[in-house]
């Protein structure tokens, strides 16, 4: 019984285009691990800091003071920014004079709407590339399995006498690149569908937040308006 072939003799004797395709998807394949861990430790730190201000904020403490502590800080991410644009902007129009009350919430509404957005864009880090491994990686593990083929058929047409046992070692190195490509796309798959569906609860959480502190700046906003 011939012995069989390792999965090393499978790619060190596969053809240079096929060798070249095999060490792209790995490279992906890495590349895609170092972000699905990556994003996997960001966005427990996002759902983690979310839980911990949101008891500090309906705590009962003084919003003003807590403005006030977190606007000296430095790289606010997370829902910190969104509450620091939106309480700036009340304070900046509401220490311009003849500012309405309307006008004010108008301008809160804006800033907090571009925190929101930066902070999507930052939530949603890599999920691109992960989307693009997990759609593309088999094409490519396909490509480089039927070059791999092609060249095996062609390779029958120099032997005065084909077998199985002639053919079979160059589909199995072809075989090889679909394996590859599909270890590379089902993780990348994986994990863009998770860090999305989390990404989604955060920033509806957000935007919960952010239609909250407006109801609560409205109110501040039109009591000022009556007391003027």
């Amino acid at each position: 019984m011939a012995e069989q072939l390792s999965i090393y003799e499978l790619i060190s004797n596969a053809s240079l285009l096929v060798q070249a395709v095999m060490a792209v998807l790995v490279l992906a394949s890495v590349v895609s691990w170092m972000m699905i861990f990556q994003r996997w430790l960001f966005l427990s730190r996002a759902l983690r800091e979310i839980d911990t201000f949101e008891d500090h904020f309906w705590s009962g403490i003084d919003l003003r003071k807590f403005w006030s502590e977190l606007d000296g800080e430095d790289n606010l991410n997370g829902i910190e920014s969104v509450f620091v644009a939106g309480f700036r902007e009340f304070t900046r129009l509401s220490e311009q004079g003849g500012a309405d009350a309307e006008a004010i919430m108008q301008g809160v509404q804006r800033a907090m709407r571009v925190a929101l957005t930066r902070e999507e864009a930052r939530l949603e880090t890599h999920l691109p590339f992960l989307a693009t491994v997990g759609s593309t990686s088999p094409y490519v593990g396909l490509f480089g399995t039927v070059w791999g083929i092609m060249n095996s058929f062609r390779s029958l047409a120099n032997m005065s006498q084909a077998t199985l046992a002639s053919v079979a070692p160059g589909i199995s190195e072809a075989l090889v690149a679909t394996a590859m490509g599909l270890f590379a796309a089902i993780p990348a798959v994986i994990g863009y569908n998770r860090f999305s569906a989390r990404v989604e609860v955060l920033m509806k959480r957000y935007d919960a937040f952010s239609d909250e502190l407006t109801t609560i700046l409205h109110r501040a906003a039109h009591s000022r308006s009556v007391a003027a």
